[in-house]
């Protein structure tokens, strides 16, 4: 039973005393797993490009940024950098006091090769009166960590990756979000010099970024030619999803709801508002020093022209289509297309009339597009390429989670199992029709896609509710191509000694 006080929360966050309802019914069923049809592999589902059709779709994007259309950098940014420090925190609690596990032993016999060391150092000297080397000389390990991670220092254990700096070049230090300007000057310009960028970030570090790109901002301009359009965005908090006790009730502290960001899928409602033709979307700590950049930017093109390519054949089916006066063999040819091209199939369409085969492709042509990077399987976690069946009785490419599949049944395990490719959340969207007009993207997220999860505050226990994933069911329904890209161009910094591997340094 909601209160009055429950409800003026609501009221404020812009949530439904319904989807609260709906919510705490989904603790109740939870959410079924997905029917696989099969891993998708560059046998299946995933597009293994030669050289030569690596070039044209590089030419096709060239000739297509040339045109007047908006392009658009899209950066989720707004997680902490807190787990990215697990690891020292986990050395600041210990028992011990000197560098113990293979991690720390890493961390401090390499401290200088970070970006932010003399960074470190400036606020150890003015802090402990000390620099690095004569703290560890004196075997204050944890002193340095302190100075790293807390308010005292550079508080890098509380701000998002976005601020950290991560690359050391001669005359210059960098944090991640300044490479995001670079890579979006080298693949992401319009004919016009115009780069479209747009961060998703918290609404405490937002002042933050806005002052460290008004900071930087107008070097790189100089620097490449080109003009930066910088924009951010918070997640709402209408998306924020309520928390269950382990009765599936809505969980309380200190008598008050308690309420969840729910997960990057939120974002859906942040990219929904996005006015752009294309719109390129990658993590933001997946980013290289500029040796390193030559093959990212290349595949970022490779991506984008095959998406140019996939749409343009779209527009032309769909006009051919919307006019009627099409032939058998025509719907044929589309049918073609969108089963082995869009790898999109309905078993029972052999048994479709002309007319209703058409209303079946204008409906699956009439959806936005993406394209999605795929590197080879080498036991990163997260999020892979599957054949997956949808509601409709069609199966196509979806990104899945393995909490998504289900381990009980030996098929599904064994389709798991023989996976070949892993997302490395590098994506390009089209999300206008051939009419110019933005899809409502919230029309296509499958709802049955969410996640459950087991958190805790002030040491209770409490069922979390995360929405479908921004770049799996939030994306459901959209036409779906995979290709594989270069291991090379995936580098995560998911712990903070990642910083130390060569594509780093």
């Amino acid at each position: 039973m909601l209160s009055k006080e429950d409800l003026s929360l609501l009221e404020k966050k812009g949530i439904s005393p319904e989807k609260v309802d709906q919510q705490l019914q989904k603790f109740k069923e939870g959410f079924p797993f997905l029917k696989l049809y099969g891993a998708a592999t560059t046998e299946l589902g995933i597009l293994s490009l030669n050289e030569s059709e690596t070039e044209h779709y590089i030419r096709v994007w060239d000739k297509y940024v040339h045109q007047d259309k908006k392009i658009l950098k899209f950066v989720p940014a707004s997680g902490a950098a807190s787990r990215m420090f697990k690891n020292l925190f986990e050395f600041l609690s210990a028992s011990y006091n000197e560098p113990s596990t293979e991690f720390e032993k890493k961390f401090f016999n390499n401290i200088d090769h970070f970006a932010f060391f003399n960074d470190l150092n400036a606020v150890c000297l003015k802090n402990e009166k000390k620099d690095i080397k004569t703290l560890i000389a004196d075997g204050c390990f944890k002193t340095i960590v302190d100075n790293l991670l807390n308010e005292k220092g550079l508080n890098y254990g509380s701000l998002p990756k976005g601020l950290l700096k991560f690359h050391t070049y001669p005359k210059e230090i960098r944090a991640s979000i300044e490479e995001h300007l670079v890579e979006g000057a080298l693949y992401a310009v319009n004919g016009m010099g115009i780069v479209n960028l747009h961060f998703t970030v918290s609404e405490e570090h937002k002042d933050m970024f806005e002052k460290m790109i008004n900071e930087v901002k107008g070097t790189y301009e100089k620097k490449f030619g080109v003009k930066f359009n910088v924009s951010f965005s918070t997640q709402k908090q209408s998306t924020d999803t309520i928390a269950a006790d382990s009765q599936n009730n809505p969980f309380r502290s200190d008598g008050k709801l308690v309420f969840r960001p729910g997960g990057h899928g939120a974002l859906i409602e942040n990219l929904n508002e996005m006015d752009a033709d294309i719109i390129f979307i990658k993590n933001i700590d997946n980013v290289v020093p500029d040796k390193f950049k030559d093959l990212t930017v290349k595949y970022k093109q490779v991506i984008a022209g095959v998406l140019v390519s996939l749409q343009q054949k779209i527009y032309t089916y769909s006009e051919l289509l919307e006019s009627g006066k099409y032939t058998h063999e025509q719907l044929l040819e589309m049918l073609h297309f969108l089963r082995y091209s869009l790898f999109t199939r309905n078993p029972e369409v052999k048994d479709l009339e002309d007319s209703e085969l058409a209303l079946y492709l204008k409906r699956k042509f009439k959806r936005p597009i993406r394209v999605c990077g795929m590197v080879k399987n080498v036991g990163e976690p997260g999020g892979g390429p599957f054949l997956a069946y949808n509601n409709d009785g069609t199966y196509s490419l979806q990104i899945l989670e393995s909490s998504q599949i289900d381990m009980n049944d030996s098929e599904a395990v064994k389709i798991f199992k023989s996976a070949t490719h892993f997302n490395p959340v590098d994506l390009v969207c089209a999300v206008k029709d051939k009419n110019g007009e933005n899809y409502n993207l919230l029309n296509f997220v499958d709802n049955q896609t969410g996640f459950i999860s087991l958190k805790s505050k002030n040491g209770k226990d409490l069922k979390a509710l995360e929405l479908p994933g921004l770049w799996n069911g939030a994306m459901s329904d959209w036409n779906t191509v995979f290709v594989e890209v270069p291991l090379e161009t995936f580098n995560p910094v998911k712990t903070v000694n990642d910083l130390l591997r060569t594509e780093h340094q």
